[in-house]
């Protein structure tokens, strides 16, 4: 039995665990469940991820967790009870999850891999916090670690921000939302803006010296160098290096590395250095023998500089050489760096070694903590530190140093009797006041420890050497007195012996005999000359006599005045125990000279700061004894003096000090008596504030009232503790009285001089900080009176003076910020006088970053539901004062613009912000009670209305998403949750002043916007968020957009009438809350625009304007991405809600109502189903035929259904924008046209529209002409040009515009050059079918004809098709697809060629006209196209398989001609015929025939440059028909059998006869002229080709072409009549249809290029042309590979079948016939539609050509028609009667015989007028020579001539043309 679970209701899954048991519950390792039930080892629960599926799983896969329960029972709410930082790392880490795989995907590797080592440092981290074994301070480190990385990874993957307070998730309820503004801005701040650290440290790694000819150690001196002020600014960093110039000790990293710690923002300059001299130790001379002396010492070697700036930039110089240069002359050693900073190259050159200098540098910023813990690993391995010189820019307490700093500056020696100068070395020993030498107190750098005696480097022969080496004396303070440092010179020899001789010694004692240390500076030291021998063992010897040259002034000592020879030294004492000051010794021993007591306080100001902090405790004692001593005489002096100390705590070099003041007050202050005389000396400074001309002394004192206050206070209370709490009221009344005297100075105004306004803001300024001073002493509430009085005492006029206004503020900033506010009693008496104040700036607009964060803190103080009494009668105060004027402010500052610069857009941002949070936090403290006073408040409704309106505005304000950061979304759902609480309040007040009489528009309005950009806002829509963020969200807050739904829904009711005021106004903002995907939203909302409509049909009969306007919205509103399916169904069922209506209206009123708004509901359905493609279309990337299928789709139905022109217009520009994208020339050119058909050649002035400025309809119809011309022209569709420019040069012509007349014209003329010169490709055709319901709407189970692009094959077409529609499947076959793939949830895709019939065929019948003007009416203003499947019907003969193969020929009929708007057409009609095998085999001889008669032609007028096509063509007819070709016909259809069966073909067989006969003429002439043209090396195979032919005519029965046999008409130019479209095969005309060698639909023909392997056969599997292979498809192969076996296998290769495009190389200028008979037929009655050619055959009608196409072998038909391919007839044609043919008429024309007509220009194919009749050309006559004609033809007039007979003419027949077309329909 299934039982409640008490304690196990939360856990993790520890196994995955599949569900498959009945009502199972899948589940995932790793997943969280919350159990309900439990039974025998099972549990019942569900998936935190999923909680609306429950189930059933084994307790076993599940680790239970602690968890508390809230809303036990049906809703219960399950929180894990463990630590917040772990609950959000778990969360956390399940989201980052599923967005980490994304990024896998989305290939965005670095941010990848960045993440997932982010995340396993979280688990790892996690796992620490989880373990507990944690100290707490390690805790917190690794929490502070833990929130760094979450916070990290949010941001890189865009999720919200999160607030938190001690690294815990902060819960918005908890807090004030001010509080929770500054955690959120904290956060932000912190990411954003990086804090400029004020303390820097150099890091530097010594890796070698470079040099080539080393062989001496070396030593490597660094220091920091100021070249501004000429000195080292830090200590040295000293290491050593062995013979190779590597260091000595690599192990030990702090002999090597170094931190140069505490340099100042100031020292990051450029003029601040790195110097680096290196010091070699050897011999002398640096070439000198090994042998010649043993000894060595410290000589110079190289020197180089780095300026710190190169390092500012901050990246890490790693292995950064530096060049290390030598001084020219060695006396200049000691500023070598200087000249080398100085760039004086006179003074140095580079080393003789070329040596460089390896080294590691890196600018590291922080405090030195900081530092520790990012670089730990420098600390671990070891660094050594090496300080600035003296102290630091802050000096810490407690800091404890006594450092001696000695620099070593220069000597002056004498000879001594030598004939060259000394080599000088000076050793340095420190001796103790015991005579004995100190040890390891010399320091020569950080880097190396310190050493007993210090031997400075040698100057070679140099009397005057200069060394300045700094070293550092860390002595003891209790080693100082007595102590002393003993300086000894000797000479060096260079000799073998290598001896050092002393010659004279120094020394200096490091203390004074009264106290003070040796003072710092140079000291010129006397040279006391001594033997070589001399014992300086027993220092007591020397001790007594003068050390210094200055202490030699005051005395008779002529001996040693006399010397010469002196040593100079620099002192620099830091420490924090000793004092070189007189005046400060003087001060602490006052006792045993007090007379001097007056005199040390008034020096007291001149003694150095470092000083007294050093000595601050002793200071201030001496201080507090003299006022002891005599309060009387010293007591203003004592007052002052500790004025100034205090004071000098406030400088930032000391402030760390004030610590040690407040222990100093609470622990050693023993001055109970002191308080009468502050206090009294106090009050003196203040009542002289307003007469004192000087108030300088006087700020000093109100500066330091904070500690004069603590030590009147500790002094009282020391008091009080002595005495029993005596005099306590005398006190009251001094404290009383001294308030009193600073009210009546702060209550003065300024006259004139600001200084007494100065005054007012120094007092200001710190007087907030005496409150807790005075709350030690008095009790809460009289403290809170005192500090209301005082700030109540100032001044309210606003204009006094604008930085005394600003501390004003400061100063009721810093009192709500302190303690005496945070207490609820004081609170309440000084929340007025702040209130006053702010409400005072707030109106002037003043100081609002300020006031901004008092109010923030007002608010933080007062948490959410506190309903404590206090704070409700407190939140009544702030909503009186602070409410109307907030709103205000709130309005003027974001109305102001944003300032430009980052910084000041920041502030700005900020107080926005501040001020939002502070207007939210008062609203959501605000109850029923309060919203009820501040309505009832407004005296008149106009006052309300303002308010009101006021409010709806700043909600609007505050909803914008640039209020806060995009990841604030916690805020964001806060202040909604604010908004709609108080909108809830304010509708009542709505509905109870403004509806019936007096309603009000605007308010109203403002109400219904405010609503709806409120439930649009993007932070609301949870569609969009992770499962976790939405099931967060909706438990705290609910889905606040239905509860905004509902109360639009229930304000709209109320409305009543006053609904016709917001119709249509208000359609576009409902429509955009309808299309958000929630349910409850939808159903709430879609039924007002039923009473919408209802309301528009009673006021005005129609509701057209409800229609338009919802139109004009869904528009606009789909193309921003809104919207989905459901939501078209959805609105689909408005229709049923059309239910019955009131009886008042009479039935047929609402018939006709409801029927209009069906059919309005039926058309906005079917426009969104177009919108919803469009916008679906749009989110792709790349333009494909997608898109500009969907916005064509779109564009009909604006302009054929809802008739909307302006959207018509848009949607053809957008049409025409992604078709000049694509490069869609042609096409951009007829979208444009659509519009500009709209317009007229008018003076009427247009609107600006789109990119169109304001003009008149003529000018923007002229530049749209200009445009398309320009497309056309890029398109190479140069026809469509001409015809508009010819339409805008009328237009100038008209105006008399000759100027551009004569530009229109020179633009025609050079679109008809391009015509004759450039060369067009013939775009290919393909039928594409969209079959499934997963196509859109616009493509749906639907076929279209789409043109090609240049160069595009069938196979390329296919894959872009599936590129373009990834998840369709290609159809393998032909065949129109059943219901079931209409019906199917997919996509299919069928594709496969077809060829265009061209509607004008006149153009192409016509003789003498260049293939270049052809090509264009081959595939343009083209309609149908054909398709032709090959088939076997009946049974099949295995020996002749023509017998039985029919033809299905499919004709399509688009609904446009392409080209068009689009490159597909929709086809609006299929029809389909089927052709007998006799009509099949009619049709490939007729082909075969006309294109044996182009290439004879074409080679006997020379146009032909190689005469291989023709040898090719020839040998494929003759050597089929010799094996078998033509007489496979004959076998299968002159057959007696098939005579008798087919009794209705006798005609066709006739003709079939008459056309091998006609081929028979064909090759014979064909043969004459190739014997003329044909090469040497060809001749064996033309003899061979005229052999075989003679078999062939045998094979026919033909010996000699006599008279008696009938010839047939070889004159037709394109061949046969043929069958009309829809006749059955039974009906055909005798001629019948034909079958046309065609390309497979698999294939695309290449360009002919004549060269043999071109031209080779390729007996292909082109059997069938479409995209798979038909039912028939094995059959078909076997019969075509029986046909190359048994009848087309020729001597010579075929050509390619696949070769199409003409050549273009020989443009025809002349055109020539050739004629094997002059005969000619007689006309029949009627003429037939014929079928064009396609073009893969050739594609001239007539025979003037350039070079011909080319397709199939060049066999007799028969291979061709084997390859199953077919191709087109073009024309009308007209049958002459048949003659007979004498071999005899053979002959050529010598003579060119001139055309007779003109032909007119190619408009003239739309411009039709009466033509004459053309005579039809002898058969094969050659044409005389002429040039060609200037333009596209009209109906040819051609003379016919019989060379041996006369001329003939054949009857005129005139030819039925094709009607015109319109411009518009280019």
């Amino acid at each position: 039995m299934w039982i409640p679970t008490e304690h196990e209701k939360y856990g993790v899954v520890i196994a995955s665990f599949r569900g498959t048991v009945p009502y199972g519950l899948s589940l995932e390792i790793g997943d969280t469940v919350q159990i309900l039930e439990k039974c025998d080892g099972w549990y019942r629960g569900f998936a935190l991820k999923n909680p609306n599926i429950k189930g059933i799983f084994p307790s076993s896969y599940i680790h239970l967790k602690n968890a508390c329960v809230k809303n036990k029972g049906q809703f219960e709410m399950v929180i894990p009870t463990e630590d917040s930082v772990i609950t959000e790392m778990t969360s956390t880490l399940r989201d980052w999850g599923t967005m980490w795989k994304q990024l896998y995907v989305r290939n965005e590797g670095d941010l990848f891999h960045r993440l997932w080592h982010i995340m396993n440092e979280i688990l790892d981290l996690r796992r620490q916090v989880l373990v507990g074994h944690l100290t707490h301070d390690r805790m917190k480190d690794v929490k502070r670690h833990i929130t760094a990385r979450l916070d990290w990874g949010n941001e890189q993957l865009g999720l919200d921000l999160v607030p938190r307070k001690e690294y815990a998730m902060v819960d918005p309820e908890d807090i004030s939302i001010t509080e929770l503004y500054r955690l959120m801005e904290h956060r932000h701040r912190k990411k954003d803006t990086p804090v400029q650290a004020s303390s820097h440290h150099l890091f530097v790694q010594m890796k070698s010296l470079m040099c080539s000819n080393l062989g001496e150690e070396l030593e490597v001196i660094f220091s920091l160098f100021d070249s501004k002020e000429n000195r080292p600014i830090s200590e040295r960093f000293f290491l050593r290096l062995n013979r190779n110039g590597l260091p000595k000790s690599p192990e030990k990293p702090e002999r090597h590395c170094s931190l140069f710690v505490d340099l100042g923002s100031s020292e990051l300059r450029k003029d601040i250095y790195i110097t680096v001299h290196i010091i070699r130790i050897g011999r002398m001379g640096a070439g000198e023998k090994k042998n010649a002396c043993s000894v060595q010492y410290r000589r110079p070697f190289g020197c180089a500089v780095l300026s710190i700036a190169d390092l500012l930039t901050g990246e890490t110089k790693d292995d950064l050489i530096l060049k290390v240069y030598m001084c020219n002359t060695e006396s200049e050693w000691y500023q070598i760096h200087e000249n080398i900073i100085k760039k004086l190259n006179a003074r140095y050159n580079l080393t003789g070694s070329n040596a460089g200098l390896a080294v590691s540098l890196q600018l590291l910023h922080g405090d030195i903590e900081q530092i520790r813990r990012e670089y730990s690993s420098v600390f671990t391995h070891g660094v050594s530190i090496t300080r600035k010189l003296g102290f630091s820019n802050i000096i810490m307490p407690g800091e404890m140093r006594n450092d001696l700093y000695i620099t070593i500056e220069r000597g002056e020696f004498e000879k001594g009797g030598k004939s060259v100068a000394r080599n000088v070395e000076v050793t340095m020993y420190i001796i103790d006041s015991n005579g004995q030498n100190l040890k390891d107190f010399i320091s020569f750098g950080s880097g190396e420890p310190p050493a007993n005696e210090f031997h400075s480097f040698v100057l070679y022969h140099n009397n005057s050497p200069r060394w300045s080496e700094l070293l550092k004396l860390p002595i003891p303070v209790d080693k100082f007195r007595g102590s002393h440092i003993r300086f000894e010179f000797r000479h060096c020899s260079t000799k073998e012996k290598g001896e050092k001789k002393l010659f004279g010694f120094s020394f200096v004692p490091l203390m004074q005999e009264d106290g003070r240390t040796l003072p710092d500076g140079t000291h010129e030291l006397i040279v006391h000359k001594c033997e070589e021998n001399t014992n300086l063992q027993d220092s007591s010897r020397y001790l007594r006599l003068p050390f210094s040259k200055a202490s030699l002034l005051g005395t008779n000592n002529q001996a040693i005045k006399a010397t010469k020879e002196s040593f100079w030294i620099t002192s620099f004492l830091c420490s924090t125990k000793l004092t070189q000051n007189g005046d400060m010794l003087d001060l602490l021993k006052w006792r045993t000279h007090p007379d001097k007591i007056t005199g040390c306080l008034s020096k007291i100001k001149e003694i150095d700061g470092s000083e007294i902090v050093k000595f601050l405790q002793d200071t201030l004692d001496t201080l507090f004894g003299i006022l002891d001593e005599n309060s009387q005489k010293y007591g203003s002096k004592v007052f002052d003096s500790l004025v100034h100390i205090i004071n000098l705590l406030q400088d930032s070099k000391f402030h760390h000090f004030k610590p040690v003041m407040d222990t100093y007050i609470e622990s050693h202050f023993a001055g109970a008596l002191a308080y009468r005389d502050l206090i009294k000396v106090l009050k003196w400074y203040v009542d002289r504030i307003t007469e004192a001309e000087r108030q300088e002394h006087i700020q000093e004192v109100l500066k330091a009232q904070e500690y004069i206050f603590k030590y009147i206070v500790q002094s009282r209370r020391l008091f009080s503790l002595a005495t029993g709490g005596q005099n306590e009221e005398e006190f009251r009344c001094c404290i009383q009285e001294l308030l009193m005297s600073v009210r009546f100075f702060l209550s003065q105004e300024s006259k004139g001089s600001g200084a007494l306004s100065q005054s007012q803001a120094v007092f200001l300024s710190s007087f907030p900080a005496v409150y807790s001073e005075l709350l030690k002493l008095f009790d809460v509430r009289e403290v809170a009176n005192l500090v209301h009085d005082t700030l109540g005492s100032l001044p309210t006029i606003m204009h006094v003076d604008d930085s005394l206004q600003a501390v004003k503020l400061q100063c009721i900033g810093k009192t709500v910020e302190s303690q005496l506010y945070t207490n609820p009693d004081s609170r309440y008496i000084l929340l007025p006088v702040v209130l006053h104040h702010l409400h005072m700036h707030l109106q002037e607009q003043k100081d609002l970053i300020m006031c901004a964060r008092i109010l923030s803190n007002i608010f933080c103080l007062i948490k959410k539901n506190s309903s404590e009494k206090s704070v409700l009668e407190e939140i009544d105060v702030i909503v009186t004062s602070l409410l109307d004027i907030l709103l205000r402010t709130i309005l003027e500052i974001t109305s102001r613009p944003q300032p430009s610069g980052s910084a000041m857009r920041l502030q700005f941002q900020d107080v926005t912000g501040e001020f939002v949070a502070c207007l939210l936090s008062l609203l959501r403290q605000m109850t029923d009670r309060h919203y009820q006073q501040l309505l009832d408040g407004f005296s008149t409704k106009e006052e309300l209305r303002d308010f009101l309106l006021q409010i709806f505005t700043v909600f609007r304000i505050l909803i914008r998403p640039e209020m806060f950061p995009k990841d604030w979304t916690v805020m964001r759902l806060v202040a909604n949750n604010v908004i709609i609480t108080t909108v809830l309040y304010l509708s009542d007040a709505l509905r109870k002043n403004f509806l019936n009489e007096n309603f009000d528009y605007k308010i109203w309005d403002s109400y219904f916007y405010l609503a709806v950009i409120f439930i649009n806002q993007l932070c609301l829509q949870l569609e969009m968020f992770t499962p976790s963020k939405k099931k967060k969200v909706l438990e705290k807050y609910g889905d606040m957009r239905v509860t905004m739904g509902c109360e639009i829904f229930s304000m709209w009711q109320n409305l009543g009438e006053h609904k016709l005021h917001f119709i249509p106004a208000l359609i576009g903002p409902f429509l955009e809350v309808t299309l958000i995907p929630q349910p409850d939203l939808r159903n709430v909302m879609i039924p007002i625009f039923h009473d919408m409509m209802d309301w528009e049909q009673r006021r005005s009969g129609n509701f057209k304007q409800v229609e338009a306007k919802l139109i004009d919205k869904l528009d606009s509103l789909m193309s921003e991405g809104k919207g989905d399916e459901t939501y078209r169904e959805l609105f689909n069922s408005i229709i049923p809600l059309f239910g019955p209506y009131p009886s008042l209206l009479k039935k047929i009123e609402r018939e006709t109502w409801r029927e209009s708004g069906v059919s309005l509901i039926a058309t906005v359905t079917r426009l969104m189903e177009r919108l919803l493609d469009y916008r679906d279309c749009m989110k792709m990337g790349e333009v494909d035929g997608k898109k500009i299928g969907c916005t064509v789709s779109l564009l009909n139905f604006y302009k054929t259904e809802l008739n909307k022109e302006e959207m018509y217009i848009r949607y053809i520009h957008k049409l025409y924008d992604l078709h000049l994208k694509a490069q869609n020339f042609t096409e951009a050119a007829y979208t444009l046209l659509l519009y500009d058909e709209l317009l007229e050649w008018s003076d009427r002035p247009l609107r600006e529209f789109l990119t169109y400025p304001m003009q008149t309809e003529w000018q923007r119809k002229e530049y749209l002409h200009l445009t398309i011309i320009q497309n056309f022209d890029r398109g190479k569709c140069w026809e469509n040009g001409i015809i508009l420019c010819r339409k805008i040069a009328e237009q100038y012509e008209s105006y008399y515009d000759y100027r551009n007349l004569s530009k229109m014209r020179m633009m025609e003329a050079s679109l008809y050059d391009k015509i004759m010169d450039q060369q067009r490709l013939e775009p290919e055709f393909f039928r594409v079918g969209f079959y499934g319901k997963k196509f859109p709407f616009f493509l749906r189970n639907k076929e279209f004809v789409c043109r090609g692009h240049d160069y595009e094959r069938l196979e390329a077409f296919q894959q872009r098709m599936l590129n373009e529609f990834p998840h369709a499947i290609a159809m393998q076959h032909a065949n129109q697809p059943d219901e079931t793939i209409f019906q199917a949830e997919a996509q299919y895709l069928q594709i496969y060629a077809v060829t265009p019939i061209p509607e004008s065929q006149e153009v192409l019948q016509r003789e003498g006209i260049p293939d270049n003007i052809k090509s264009f009416y081959k595939v343009n203003h083209i309609w149908r196209f054909r398709y032709d499947r090959p088939f076997h019907k009946g049974t099949k003969d295995k020996e002749n398989e023509f017998k039985s193969l029919w033809v299905e020929r499919t004709s399509l009929i688009l609904v446009q001609s392409l080209p068009g708007i689009s490159r597909w057409f929709e086809v609006e009609k299929r029809e389909v015929v089927e052709m007998s095998p006799l009509e099949n085999a009619i049709e490939v001889l007729e082909n075969k025939n006309q294109q044996l008669k182009t290439l004879i032609s074409q080679c006997h007028t020379r146009q032909m440059q190689n005469i291989n096509p023709l040898t090719m063509c020839l040998n494929g007819v003759i050597d089929a028909a010799v094996n078998g070709g033509v007489s496979r016909y004959q076998e299968a259809f002159f057959v007696k059998e098939y005579i008798l069966n087919h009794p209705e073909d006798g005609e066709k067989i006739t003709r079939l006869r008459e056309l091998m006969l006609e081929q028979a003429q064909i090759l014979e002439f064909g043969l004459a002229v190739h014997e003329k043209f044909v090469p040497q090396d060809m001749r064996p195979l033309h003899k061979k080709l005229v052999d075989q032919f003679f078999v062939m005519k045998s094979s026919l029965g033909i010996q000699e072409f006599s008279a008696c046999i009938q010839a047939s008409p070889v004159h037709f130019p394109n061949g046969s009549p043929r069958v009309c479209r829809n006749s059955a095969p039974a009906s055909m005309s005798p001629d019948g249809a034909r079958v046309i060698p065609r390309r497979s639909p698999l294939s695309y023909p290449a360009v002919n290029r004549y060269s043999s392997s071109s031209l080779s056969s390729q007996a292909s599997a082109e059997v069938s042309n479409i995209t798979g292979q038909s039912e028939s498809s094995d059959e078909v192969f076997n019969m075509q590979r029986m046909l190359f076996n048994h009848i087309g296998d020729g001597p010579l290769p075929r050509s390619d079948p696949n070769l199409s495009a003409p050549d273009k190389a020989s443009p025809a200028r002349h055109g020539t016939s050739v004629s094997p008979s002059p005969a000619g037929r007689s006309p029949m009655k009627g003429s037939m539609q014929s079928f064009t050619p396609s073009p893969v055959e050739y594609h001239s009608s007539g025979l003037i050509s350039n070079s011909p196409v080319l397709s199939g072998s060049y066999s007799s038909g028969i291979s061709s028609l084997s390859r199953c391919s077919t191709s087109e007839t073009s024309g009308f044609e007209n049958p002459v009667n048949e003659q007979t043919v004498s071999l005899s008429t053979y002959s050529v024309p010598e003579e060119p015989v001139r055309k007779e007509s003109k032909t007119p220009p190619p408009y003239s194919v739309y411009e039709r007028t009466l033509r004459r009749p053309a005579p039809l050309p002898h058969s094969l006559s050659i044409p005389v020579t002429s040039e060609p004609p200037a333009l596209p033809p009209k109906p040819l007039l051609a003379r016919s001539t019989n060379l041996e007979n006369g001329s003939r003419r054949t009857e005129q027949v005139p030819r039925p043309r094709p009607l015109p077309r319109k411009v518009s329909q280019l």
